[in-house]
């Protein structure tokens, strides 16, 4: 059995100039975890995953869209979204956030 141990994720994903950095951090087991580094003004538009995910705003401030609600994004914000669910995020300052995809819900 293998580990994977990151003493801080900040130094995983910089924030690149005018766009928008994605690494993968861990992908076994059905769950994925990707770290994303956004500029100011970067966004990504309106979309649905196939699987729920779990959002976490590591640093810097914006605004995410979950639904029909557009809420607030900063350092500690966590949100569970279901698969399906229309969703968006744009930053308003250099943002970081670790997004946590979970295993496709099996249809009872």
């Amino acid at each position: 059995m293998t580990y994977r141990y990151l003493p801080d994720l900040h130094q995983e994903a910089a924030v690149q100039p005018g766009g928008i950095l994605s690494r993968v951090l861990h992908n076994e087991g059905g769950v994925r975890t990707v770290i994303f580094a956004f500029d100011t003004g970067q966004e990504l538009t309106e979309h649905t995953a196939n699987r729920p995910a779990i959002l976490q705003i590591l640093s810097g401030q914006g605004r995410i869209k979950l639904g029909q609600d557009e809420l607030e994004a900063r350092p500690g914000t966590w949100a569970y979204m279901p698969a399906g669910l229309v969703h968006a995020i744009r930053a308003e300052s250099p943002l970081t956030l670790l997004l946590t995809l979970l295993p496709k819900e099996d249809p009872a």
